[in-house]
């Protein structure tokens, strides 16, 4: 997917940053839409480097442009959405990975346990996926209101569910008492 390989964190230089340039080609784009579940993703790249932090941890900053398809949550039709984000990332020496199924969140998501690498494509990927719109929307798309009951009843609808709806009727019902 990508022209560079992991870093070994062992053969990076101390004394300068270690530039990376990932522009994947059209097959790595297909194959990733497919396992992000995008309809397509027309371009995707992401540019950076890698630098010593201090006197063993880590620090990559980089840009991820990318152009992605998706479906409309409400019509279905095609989404494109353009994607700039810069980054950062510290892989910080010594720093405990949680080994349970549940773990907390930390404070700081842009801390990362330091391993033996350092995978821009992998982080490329991972912010990728945190970037892309959760409901995709087509300019003008209005979910409608659906209204299901039974036939003689009075219907439920959108309006009721609201959590202070029945508010108003008891503010209305008590002014009337006075």
């Amino acid at each position: 997917m990508s022209e560079t390989a992991a870093f070994r964190v062992a053969d990076l230089p101390q004394n300068r940053p270690t530039a990376f340039s990932l522009r994947p080609d059209a097959d790595a784009c297909r194959a990733l839409a497919v396992e992000l579940d995008l309809s397509a993703l027309r371009k995707l790249s992401f540019t950076g480097q890698i630098e010593s932090h201090g006197k063993s941890d880590w620090l990559l900053t980089g840009r991820l442009g990318a152009t992605v398809v998706q479906p409309c949550v409400v019509t279905l039709a095609p989404v494109t959405t353009r994607i700039e984000t810069d980054l950062r990332r510290l892989y910080v020496a010594g720093m405990e990975v949680p080994d349970g199924a549940e773990t907390e969140m930390p404070e700081d998501e842009t801390r990362d346990a330091l391993g033996k690498t350092i995978d821009p494509a992998a982080v490329m990927v991972e912010e990728l996926a945190l970037a892309l719109p959760d409901w995709p929307r087509s300019p003008g798309a209005e979910l409608g209101e659906a209204v299901f009951t039974e036939a003689g009843k009075t219907p439920l609808r959108d309006e009721d569910t609201r959590p202070f709806a029945g508010l108003s009727a008891l503010r209305d019902r008590l002014r009337g008492d006075d």
